[in-house]
């Protein structure tokens, strides 16, 4: 799967997971920032994204800091995929 392929299935994912029923993957851009001013998700919605990338990707993140560095948009959320699943 390359990472357009992947950056599409990771958006469809996140709305579907978090239930964001008035998005679209079109309208999550690959470098918006996903907390605060860009998709507005907060601390409960970094743990969902966790879980996941625990279930479809075999990803465990345990360190919070971690978390930060990988959930920051879509572009990382998918480097960090390429280089660490599992599944």
């Amino acid at each position: 799967m390359g990472s357009q392929e992947l950056k599409q299935e990771l958006k469809e994912k996140i709305i579907e997971f978090l239930n964001l029923i008035d998005t679209k993957p079109e309208d999550i851009k690959d470098d918006q920032p996903l907390f605060g001013e860009g998709l507005g998700l907060d601390s409960i919605d970094s743990i969902e994204l966790i879980v996941l990338l625990d279930r479809n990707y075999g990803i465990k993140i345990k360190d919070p800091k971690e978390g930060r560095k990988v959930l920051v948009d879509i572009n990382t959320m998918v480097d960090y995929i390429v280089k660490h699943r599992t599944k």
